[in-house]
C-alpha cells in the first residue's frame, strides 16, 4: 500500500490535548476537577450543580470559560490561570514524536482551546518546546473555541494560511468539520475514547471529514510522504 501523500503540505496544524500526548494521561480529568470547583465557587454552588453547569456551558457554548464570560462576565485570565495549573509529572518526553514533527518541511503550529502558558508547559515536559513556529490558543481567536468556524478563520488569517496546502490533526474528531470544509487534509487521533468521536451535540465528523486515521502520530509522521 503506497503512503499517505502530504507533499502538498505546507502548514501543519497539531491540536495540543490528547494528540501530542497519549489519552491515558488523563491530564483533563484535573483541569476538569478544577473547572467545576472554580464554577462553585465563583456563581456559589454545591459541587455537584456546579459540575453540571460547567457541562451545561461547554455543551451549549463550546467551552466552559466561554459561557461564564458571556452570562456571567467571568474575567478570563484567572480562570486560565487557575484551571490549567495541574500536576504534568504524568507526561514524558517524546523524542521520537519531536523528530518526526521537526523533519516535516513548511511551518507547524499548535491550535487549542486552552491557554499558550499551559500549552508551553506541556511542549517542554514532552521535550516538543521547538516543534512549534507559533502556538495559537484561545486568545488568538478572541475567545472562540473549536469547532467555532470563527476560530479556524482567525488562525488561518494570523498565519496566512492557505488552507488547501495545510493539514490539521485532532483527537476530536467533530474539531475536523470546519476544518475539512476549509479545504485542509484532516488526521484524526483516535485515541480509543468515547468523548473523542464527538462530545455533546457537537457538529457530527462523518467519514468524508477525516481523511486520514491513526492511533499512533509519530509513526504516521514518519511514513508519510513530503
Amino acid at each position: 500500500m503506497q503512503a499517505p501523500d502530504f507533499r502538498h503540505v505546507e502548514s501543519w496544524i497539531f491540536d495540543l490535548d490528547n494528540t501530542l500526548y497519549p489519552a491515558a494521561s488523563d491530564l483533563f480529568a484535573q483541569i476538569d476537577a478544577r473547572m467545576a470547583a472554580y464554577v462553585a465557587r465563583e456563581l456559589k454552588l454545591d459541587p455537584v450543580d456546579a459540575g453540571r453547569l460547567q457541562k451545561a456551558y461547554y455543551r451549549d457554548h463550546g467551552t466552559t470559560l466561554n459561557g461564564l464570560m458571556k452570562l456571567h462576565d467571568v474575567d478570563p485570565e484567572p480562570y486560565l490561570a487557575e484551571v490549567h495549573d495541574i500536576d504534568l509529572s504524568v507526561l514524558t518526553p517524546d523524542p521520537g514524536l519531536n523528530d518526526a514533527i521537526t523533519a516535516l518541511p513548511g511551518r507547524k503550529f499548535v491550535f487549542t482551546n486552552g491557554c499558550r502558558n499551559y500549552a508551553g508547559r506541556v511542549l517542554e515536559r514532552l521535550g516538543l518546546s521547538d516543534i512549534a513556529d507559533e502556538v495559537f490558543d484561545i486568545r488568538t481567536t478572541d475567545f472562540c473555541p473549536k469547532p467555532d468556524p470563527a476560530a479556524y478563520d482567525a488562525v488561518v488569517a494570523k498565519a496566512a494560511i492557505a488552507p488547501r496546502r495545510a493539514a490539521m490533526f485532532e483527537d476530536l474528531a467533530r474539531n475536523l468539520v470546519p476544518a475539512h470544509a476549509l479545504g485542509m487534509t484532516t488526521v484524526w487521533i483516535d485515541n480509543g475514547s468515547a468523548w473523542s468521536r464527538q462530545g455533546p451535540e457537537h457538529p457530527v465528523a462523518e467519514k468524508r471529514h477525516i481523511d486520514y486515521t491513526t492511533s499512533d502520530l509519530a509513526r504516521f509522521l514518519k511514513d508519510i510522504r513530503t
